[in-house]
């Protein structure tokens, strides 16, 4: 499996996921960094429940490899997508965050996994009314991953969290967890784009 077959296959594990959703057809951009492939960004919804989700598409061409790691072979470490759901469906400028986390990877040698907190150092998306997104918390989804033959890690599509600098702040003092639970309790729904950001304890 080449990887132009990879994301054929990850676009149409996609489809048949947001389909269930009621997600319909995705709009889609294309970003490229120089010395890089394309990634597309598609923005499917809003579904039944008033989500849209935005996905990268592209990221999982090759596997994500750290600089520090030896691995027997650079096709057999993770690859990811990358997914960021938020209610409603305008957000200027989000395609273009996304991309960059997407190509993370590749540019600056990081590897997407759970609990990793990623600052891009800007807003994710362009909104002068409300508080600055400008780092992103990863977390599992509730996409199930898409399996490559053997031996090839299956491709996972992660979720990002959009998060204040303060709450990236606590996540580099604190920790993942203690961020998550600090929006347990304070009934905090990080699917809405004008939410409040969680004041650690």
């Amino acid at each position: 499996m080449n990887s132009d077959d990879i994301v054929r296959g990850v676009r149409a594990h996609l489809a048949g996921h947001f389909a269930g959703l009621g997600a319909g057809e995705p709009d889609s951009a294309s970003v490229t960094f120089l010395g890089s492939e394309p990634y597309e960004l598609l923005r499917y919804g809003p579904d039944d429940a008033g989500l849209s989700h935005f996905v990268s598409l592209g990221a999982a061409r090759y596997p994500m490899t750290d600089p520090t790691e030896m691995l027997a072979s650079e096709d057999l470490g993770p690859r990811a997508e990358v997914l960021i759901s938020l209610r409603g469906s305008v957000f200027p400028g989000l395609a273009r965050s996304l991309a960059v986390l997407a190509a993370s990877p590749a540019v600056e040698g990081l590897v997407l996994t759970e609990d990793a907190l990623v600052d891009l150092g800007e807003p994710l998306w362009d909104d002068p009314q409300r508080q600055a997104f400008t780092a992103v918390l990863l977390q599992s989804s509730d996409i199930p991953d898409f399996a490559l033959p053997e031996p090839l890690s299956p491709v996972r599509l992660i979720a990002a969290a959009p998060i204040t600098a303060n709450e990236a702040a606590w996540v580099r003092l604190k920790g993942a967890d203690a961020l998550r639970d600090a929006w347990r309790q304070a009934g905090i729904d990080i699917l809405d784009p004008a939410r409040a950001h969680a004041q650690p304890s």
